[in-house]
Order: C-alpha cells, then sequence, then structure tokens
C-alpha cells in the first residue's frame, strides 16, 4: 500500500524530526531569555534614539534652562604694578632715588696774548729837530733856548699824515703855538700828539684808527716853529709824560 505525504511527514517527525522541532524549541526559549534579560537589566528612559539628532541631556537638570540675556561689562585693564623687591638687609622703607646731576663745567675763557702794537712813520722825511727834554736847544723862531719835547720830520705842506698805530682819535684841536692838533689814545696810557696839520683834519673825535690811517695833511699852522722847513711836529706821551717817538717808531 503506498504511503502519503502526511504518513512520510508524520514519519519524518517521529524519527529526526523530533530532534528538529526540539532544536527550534530551545533556540525560540533562548533567544527569547535573551532579549526578557536585556530588557529587564536596562536603565529606564536610555532608550536608543530613533532619529539621527538625538536630545542632549545635562548631569544637572536644575540649570537645563538658559540663562537670562545679559550685556557683558567691558573693565578696562589697569597697569600692573611694579613692586621693587626690598633689600633683606636693609629695613628702611623704599624711597624714590633723586639722581643729582653734576654742574655743568665752566668753561673759562682762554686769554689770548695781546697783539703786539705795529708801529709805522707818519710821514717820510729827515728829522729835523730831535727829542730833548734834558738839553736845552735854540729855537730860531722864538728866539731863546727851551726843551723840544717831541720830533720834526721833514714833510712839504700837503702830503698825508698817518696814525703811527691803531688807537681811538682823543681829540682833535688848535693849540695858539703848535696849530691844529690830532691826539689818538694807543691803548695802555700810550698817546701820539701830531701838530702843524692844516685847519682841517680827516678824522674826528671818537674816530677809530688802524696803523697808517691818514689822520691829515701837513700844513703851516703852528707858529711857534714857522721858521723851520715844512715839517710834521711829532710828540708822544707815556701815562702823561712826554717820550721819544723815534724809540717807537721802526727804524729806517
Amino acid at each position: 500500500m503506498k504511503r502519503t505525504v502526511f504518513q512520510k511527514l508524520g514519519d519524518f517527525v517521529l524519527g529526526k524530526g523530533f530532534y528538529i522541532v526540539l532544536f527550534l524549541c530551545v533556540a525560540t526559549i533562548g533567544i527569547s531569555g535573551y532579549y526578557l534579560v536585556r530588557t529587564v537589566s536596562s536603565t529606564p528612559g536610555e532608550a536608543e534614539p530613533v532619529t539621527g539628532s538625538p536630545i542632549v541631556v545635562l548631569p544637572d537638570s536644575s540649570q537645563n534652562a538658559a540663562p537670562p540675556h545679559t550685556t557683558p561689562s567691558v573693565t578696562t585693564p589697569t597697569a600692573p604694578t611694579v613692586t621693587e623687591p626690598e633689600d633683606s638687609g636693609s629695613q628702611e622703607a623704599s624711597l624714590p632715588q633723586t639722581v643729582e646731576e653734576e654742574p655743568a663745567e665752566t668753561v673759562q675763557p682762554v686769554e689770548e696774548d695781546p697783539v703786539p702794537a705795529v708801529f709805522t712813520w707818519p710821514v717820510k722825511g729827515e728829522i729835523l729837530s730831535g727829542f730833548s727834554l734834558e738839553v736845552l736847544a735854540y729855537d730860531e723862531t722864538m728866539g731863546d733856548w727851551r726843551t723840544h719835547s717831541g720830533v720834526d720830520i721833514a714833510a712839504s705842506v700837503g702830503t698825508n699824515v698817518l696814525a703811527i698805530s691803531a688807537g681811538t682819535v682823543q681829540g682833535v684841536y688848535d693849540d695858539d703855538l703848535m696849530g691844529t692838533c690830532v691826539v689818538v689814545d694807543h691803548g695802555d696810557g700810550l698817546t701820539s700828539i701830531y701838530c702843524n696839520l692844516s685847519a682841517k683834519p680827516t678824522v674826528s673825535e671818537g674816530d677809530t684808527v688802524s696803523t697808517g690811517t691818514v689822520l691829515g695833511v701837513v700844513g703851516e699852522t703852528a707858529i711857534a716853529e714857522s721858521s723851520r722847513p715844512s715839517h710834521l711836529h711829532l710828540e708822544m706821551a707815556q701815562d702823561g709824560k712826554a717820550v721819544d717817538p723815534v724809540s717807537y717808531l721802526p727804524q729806517r
């Protein structure tokens, strides 16, 4: 008699199929037990997120609320105060140190050596009458014997008369006997006097002259020496005392 499919299936289940069914039941029970244990052991509320944007919960839920909007205050930074460390061996309070400046050295002006005076002859000519204070000389014009406080240097009328050295014109005047005169102060008490000039000298009182400056020209104004040939009468004095002009003039 031919066996049906159901009969064959029943034989299989009663044979090897029994073990297969048993395995499937055990597997089903194991899987169910696994999910049951996982569900019980998991922390409530920690469900896996369904979407890709989970909500992050901070640890302290009381501070989860957004703080009120406030305008931050701007604080101007102050420069740090630098404190000098005190000397461990000194108990005095630190005081600001004052730097004493040394006084600047006073530059003393360098005294230059005085420039020696330069002398020149006032006119070119021979000496007609020399300087004589101790020996009397005969004066042809006055007709007597007298001293001669200067030198008479021959020069024609109109010849330029030069300053024998640099100085300042101290005076211009007319003398009754010696005619028109010019006095030059050379400094250090030395003066020179030029007499028998023309009536109008070329310098005035207070003028500064150099060696060789033209003071005037030879004239005919000296009445006391009118009998002599045309000449210039030159006198010099040191501190008011008459001295020989030739001793100051360069040698010829």
